[in-house]
């Protein structure tokens, strides 16, 4: 299942490229065209959003887990996107507030994530989380004097 899950991955992260090319291609012809600003601002965006989205695929395809952080950050840049295309001054009282506390919200998560480190290997128990294995080696380096201090202590003195 971990394998065909990897392929669904890979699939999505090879198809990324083509849709990136793309909307490449576009913000160059939209400033070659003197298209409106708000269109190019967000073809940029949306481009950001997906390298966000490779980003997030890789770290799942190296560790089998979901990067909260990685996450949280392609959320606030798409709804600070949508913001963009549909303008601000466009965007009733209710939304407004909406956003901004979606922001916050999401804000909020971004800085507990900040001061937990490894909070997403934590939750994941990878081989590539250090502070996971470290409790391990620290249990072990434990084990080993206590072994060494048996030892020592049956020897006979002489």
């Amino acid at each position: 299942m971990e394998a065909f899950q990897d392929l669904i991955v890979m699939v999505l992260s090879l198809s990324l490229f083509p849709v990136m090319l793309i909307q490449v291609w576009g913000i160059f012809i939209a400033i070659t065209q003197l298209i409106d600003y708000k269109e190019v601002t967000a073809k940029m965006l949306f481009v950001l959003i997906l390298v966000e989205l490779f980003r997030l695929l890789m770290v799942y395809l190296k560790e089998h887990s979901i990067a909260v952080g990685v996450t949280v950050e392609v959320a606030i840049v798409s709804v600070l996107r949508e913001v963009v295309v549909h303008g601000a001054l466009k965007i009733s009282g209710i939304q407004t507030a909406v956003i901004c506390g979606l922001l916050l919200i999401l804000g909020g998560l971004l800085l507990v994530c900040a001061q937990i480190p490894h909070m997403d290997c934590m939750s994941a128990n990878t081989k590539y989380c250090p502070i996971a294995h470290q409790g391990r080696r620290e249990r072990q380096n434990e084990l080993e004097f206590q072994y060494l201090d048996e030892c020592e202590q049956k020897q006979p003195m002489s």
